[in-house]
C-alpha cells in the first residue's frame, strides 16, 4: 500500500495531496495514511507535510529497493519478480535456492552488500556496501545444457550496453566474460546451472559492476587491474559520452535487467548469430595478441574468432590453431601483460 501512495504522491508532481484524497482513493483512514507515510519516510523518502494542505514528495536521494526497480520496468521476463536485501552472502547463492522452491522465472535478486560475492573460478567477488551493483537472475530454458555457453557471451553483451545506455561509458569484452574499461575490470558475470543430462533446470545469471569504488577500496592485489564506473566517468577519456550525466545506480540495475531481458528474448527465439556478432563488435579480444596454458605448456598467438558455442578460436605462433572451451587468457595491454 505504501508503494501505492508513492505512486499517487509522484503523479501529483510539486502539488500536495491530502490524506483525506489520499485515503478515500485507497479506502483507509487518514490515520492509516500517516502510518504508511512514516514507513516511506523510514525508507529515505521526503516526504513534505503540511496540516493545510497535505503531503508533498520533495526531491532526495535516491532510493533502491524492490519496487523502484520493478515499477514500469517493462521487461517480459527478467525482474518478474525482485527481492533487494542490503546485505546477503551471495545473490547467486540466494538466486539458486529460490530456484530450488521452485520460484517464477525471471526472479531477480539484489543486493547493497555481499559478504561472500563469488567469480569464476572459485574466486572471491569484492562487493563492498552500496558501491556496486550485485544481482543475480533466475532463468529457466527449455534447452539441454550443451546449449547453454551462449548465456556467458549474452550476458556479456547485454552488461556492456547496459553500461553505455545508462552511463555513456564504452566497455568492451575480453574472453570470455569480463567486462573492461581502459584496459581494467569493471564488471564480472557468473553464470552456474542446475540440469539434468538432457534438460536445464534452471540457470542463475550473475552481475557484479564496480560502481563508486574509488582506487583505494579495491584490495592491493587488484588495484591495479579494477576500476568502477564512477572513476570512469570522471576520467575524460574519449571512451566515454562526453555529454552524459552519472546515474544511480537505480539507472543501470534497470538498464541492465531491460538488455538482459532482451537478449534472453533473442536466444529464446533463435537468434543466436546475432548474439555472437554483437560479441565480436564489443570484443576487446579479438585480433589480439593472447596467452594462455593448455595441459601445462604456454602458448601465445592471435585471437582470431569465437565458435557459434563460445570457444575462443587462437591462431599461435607455432602456426596451429587451438580452440580454448574456457580459462584464463592474457591479453597484451590488459591486466599489466606487456611482455
Amino acid at each position: 500500500m505504501r508503494y501505492e501512495i508513492l505512486k499517487l504522491l509522484r503523479e501529483a508532481g510539486s502539488g500536495h495531496i491530502t490524506g483525506v484524497d489520499i485515503g478515500a482513493c485507497f479506502g483507509i483512514s487518514r490515520s492509516a495514511v500517516w502510518k504508511h507515510i512514516k514507513e516511506l519516510r523510514s525508507e529515505g523518502y521526503n516526504i513534505e507535510s503540511s496540516p493545510k494542505k497535505g503531503y508533498r514528495l520533495l526531491p532526495g536521494r535516491e532510493q533502491l529497493n524492490s519496487f523502484e526497480i520493478m515499477n514500469g520496468l517493462g521487461t517480459k521476463t527478467v525482474g518478474r519478480g525482485v527481492v533487494y536485501f542490503d546485505e546477503i552472502t551471495s545473490t547467486n547463492a540466494h538466486a539458486s535456492r529460490l530456484a530450488a522452491e521452485g520460484c517464477p522465472e525471471g526472479m531477480t535478486v539484489v543486493a547493497g552488500m555481499q559478504t561472500h560475492g563469488r567469480g569464476r573460478l572459485g574466486r572471491d567477488w569484492e562487493s563492498p556496501r552500496d558501491k556496486g551493483i550485485y544481482l543475480s537472475v533466475v532463468l529457466k530454458p527449455p534447452m539441454a545444457p550443451a546449449e547453454t555457453p551462449i548465456f556467458t557471451l549474452a550476458a556479456a553483451v547485454a552488461a556492456v550496453k547496459a553500461i553505455y545506455a545508462a552511463t555513456g561509458i564504452r566497455t568492451g569484452v575480453k574472453w570470455p566474460n569480463d567486462i573492461i574499461y581502459d584496459g581494467r575490470k569493471v564488471s564480472g558475470i557468473l553464470l552456474e546451472m542446475n540440469s539434468e543430462a538432457d534438460r536445464v533446470n534452471w540457470l542463475i545469471l550473475g552481475i557484479g559492476i564496480n560502481y563508486s569504488q574509488t582506487e583505494d577500496d579495491f584490495p592491493a592485489e587488484i588495484r591495479d587491474r579494477a576500476v568502477s564506473i564512477l572513476s570512469a566517468s570522471g576520467s575524460g577519456s574519449p571512451q566515454r559520452k562526453s555529454t552524459d550525466v552519472q546515474p544511480g545506480r537505480l539507472t543501470l540495475i534497470r538498464a541492465l535487467l531491460r538488455e538482459i531481458d532482451e537478449i534472453y528474448q533473442d536466444i529464446l527465439g533463435g537468434n543466436n548469430g546475432v548474439i555472437l556478432d554483437e560479441w565480436r563488435k564489443y570484443s576487446v579480444t579479438l585480433g589480439k595478441e593472447v596467452r594462455f596454458s593448455l595441459r601445462n605448456t604456454e602458448y601465445t598467438g592471435v585471437a582470431a574468432d569465437i565458435t557459434d558455442s563460445g570457444s575462443l578460436l587462437v591462431d599461435c605462433s607455432d602456426g596451429i590453431r587451438r580452440e580454448l572451451l574456457s580459462g584464463e587468457i592474457s591479453i597484451r595491454g590488459i591486466f599489466g601483460y606487456s611482455d
